[in-house]
C-alpha cells in the first residue's frame, strides 16, 4: 500500500516524516519541491504533481490550508485517483465543506475522512497530536493503523464534518486560553512579580492549561516564531464564527480574541506565534 502526503509545512513535514519512520511506503507532493528533500533522503519518493501522486496511492493525505485548497487539489485528483482510493484531510476547512467534499468523493468510489489535528507543532514533531475524525465507521477504521503514527488519539467523533465541528469546538478553548495566558503573565510582569515564577506557579495550580506549557515558555524567552501563527489561528476562527453562525450560536469570547488578533495582524506580525499577544500586552499600543 502506498501513501501519498500533499502539503510539507510545519505541521505535515514531521507527520510525513512520522510515517516513513514507521516503515510505510510513502510518496510526497508539496508546493515548494525543496521540502520535499528530507523526506526523499529518509526513503521517500518524490513526484511532480498531485496528480501523479494520486495515480499511485492507495491513500492520499492532505495538510494544507484552507477549504478552497482542499476543494482544488481533490477535484484534480478524483479522475486519475485509485479505484476505492482513501483521502484523509487533516487540513481544518469549514464543516460544511469538509460534508461536501465527502459526498463528491462517495458518489466517485472514494473514502473520506476529515481528521483536523491538535497538539501544534511540537505534537507533530513528538508525534503525540489528537485526532478528530469524521466519516463512516469503515473509513476511519481503515485510517486509524496509518493516523496512529504521529497520533498519541484518533478517535471517530461523527460522521461526515464532525471532526471539523469538534476542531471548531477546539479552535474556541484555544483561543480562551490563550488570551487568559497572555493577559496573565502580562499583568504579572506589570505588577512587577517575577515571569519565570508566575508561569511556574499559575501553570501547577487551576490555571493550568496547554497553552500555560506550550506556549508559556515561549513567552519567557520572548520567542515569536511560530507554533501556530496569528494568520492561521485567524483564519481557524473565520470557519469557527461561520460555523457557530451556521448553528445558531454567538461565540463572543472567540470575536474578542480575534479582534485581539487582528490588530497585531494588521501591524504586519501575523506570521508570528499567536503567543506574541503577550507582547502586545506589555507595550499597549497593539490593543488600542
Amino acid at each position: 500500500m502506498k501513501i501519498g502526503f500533499i502539503g510539507l509545512g510545519t505541521m505535515g513535514a514531521p507527520m510525513a516524516k512520522h510515517l516513513r519512520a514507521a516503515g510505510h511506503d510513502l510518496v510526497v507532493w508539496n508546493r515548494t519541491k525543496a521540502k520535499t528533500a528530507p523526506l526523499v533522503a529518509e526513503g521517500a519518493e518524490a513526484v511532480e504533481t498531485p496528480l501523479a501522486l494520486a495515480q499511485i496511492c492507495d491513500v492520499i493525505i492532505l495538510c494544507v490550508n484552507r477549504s478552497e485548497d482542499v476543494q482544488d487539489l481533490v477535484a484534480k485528483m478524483m479522475p486519475v485517483a485509485k479505484p476505492g482510493a482513501l483521502f484523509i484531510d487533516h487540513s481544518t476547512i469549514h464543516p460544511r465543506v469538509a460534508t461536501e467534499i465527502h459526498d463528491e468523493l462517495a458518489k466517485a468510489g472514494f473514502g473520506f475522512v476529515d481528521a483536523p489535528i491538535t497538539g501544534g507543532s511540537m505534537g507533530a514533531n513528538n508525534g503525540t497530536l489528537t485526532i478528530f475524525c469524521g466519516g463512516n465507521e469503515a473509513e476511519v477504521a481503515r485510517a486509524k493503523p496509518i493516523l496512529d503514527a504521529y497520533a498519541k488519539r484518533v478517535e471517530r467523533v461523527g460522521g461526515p464534518g464532525m471532526g471539523q465541528m469538534m476542531k471548531m469546538a477546539n479552535q474556541i478553548a484555544v483561543g480562551g486560553a490563550l488570551v487568559a495566558l497572555c493577559e496573565s503573565l502580562a499583568f504579572a510582569q506589570k505588577a512587577g512579580l517575577d515571569l519565570e515564577q508566575a508561569h511556574e506557579l499559575l501553570k501547577g495550580g487551576a490555571a493550568g492549561s496547554w497553552a500555560f506549557d506550550n506556549y508559556g515558555p515561549k513567552i519567557l524567552q520572548q520567542d515569536w516564531t511560530p507554533g501556530f501563527s496569528i494568520k492561521n489561528q485567524r483564519k481557524d476562527f473565520g470557519y469557527c464564527k461561520e460555523a457557530a453562525e451556521d448553528i445558531g450560536m454567538d461565540v463572543p469570547a472567540t470575536n474578542l480574541v480575534d479582534q485581539l488578533l487582528e490588530r497585531l495582524d494588521n501591524l504586519g506580525r501575523g506570521e508570528q506565534t499567536t503567543a506574541a499577544l503577550f507582547d502586545a500586552y506589555i507595550s499597549g499600543e497593539e490593543l488600542n
